[in-house]
């Protein structure tokens, strides 16, 4: 499934949202403009590296990615639901919010494999962070996805909490298969699904704890059920 859009619109300006977005992409751009070994160094230095952590490389690594697919999927889900989640937070606790969701989420990630030398990059715990609250905030909202379905392609309503819950259970079975290979001696996957589970589990509780109660009440928003 990928999702398009929510159908929430957006009562403020996202200003943060569109903010990260765009130090994300300029981010990735310079990584572009560099050649394959120095690329390589500088993800190795501003990675986030279990085995050699460091508090500076946790930031750093948020606004790093790996290429074009995995730039374009982290963004699309920060724009999708980032907007609504920091119209509820307001914009200086949602830049709190998702900084504390993505070094937390790689906390989790080093927590879950702490003897890997390999390099740790992306926006995807922090935005874990983000679509864990959303799914608190908004879980009868409805998401615009795209299903293909063999040489079909439907564009379907999937509720929020069905398409979120979905997404947050494939990274908890994947994440405890990754722990049972290692377990059992088998080489890891590169992706951090560690970093997802614990995103999502503390953008789910933190939003809680962050959300502006004057801004509980939405009038444009209905949230029953339909």
């Amino acid at each position: 499934m990928i999702p398009l859009r929510d159908v929430i619109p957006s009562r403020t300006t996202p200003v943060v949202t569109v903010s990260i977005l765009i130090l994300n992409v300029l981010a990735f751009l310079y990584e572009a403009s560099m050649g394959p070994a120095a690329l390589d160094a500088f993800l190795s230095t501003h990675g986030m590296v279990p085995v050699a952590f460091a508090w500076s490389d946790v930031a750093t690594s948020m606004f790093l990615h790996g290429g074009w697919m995995h730039l374009a999927g982290n963004m699309l889900a920060l724009w999708i639901f980032g907007d609504n989640v920091e119209d509820r937070l307001g914009h200086d606790r949602f830049v709190i919010f998702y900084l504390l969701c993505g070094t937390l989420a790689s906390l989790a990630h080093v927590w879950a494999d702490p003897s890997s030398p390999v390099p740790t990059i992306g926006a995807s715990g922090a935005i874990a962070g983000v679509m864990g609250a959303y799914f608190v905030l908004y879980p009868h909202s409805r998401v615009i996805t795209l299903l293909p379905i063999l040489i079909f392609i439907q564009i379907v309503e999937v509720p929020a909490v069905v398409f979120l819950g979905l997404w947050f259970l494939l990274q908890l079975v994947s994440g405890v298969g990754s722990q049972l290979s290692a377990t059992a001696g088998e080489a890891a996957g590169g992706i951090a699904f560690w970093a997802h589970i614990g995103g999502f589990a503390v953008g789910a509780v933190l939003v809680k704890l962050m959300a502006r109660p004057e801004r509980a009440q939405i009038d444009w928003y209905d949230p029953s059920p339909r």
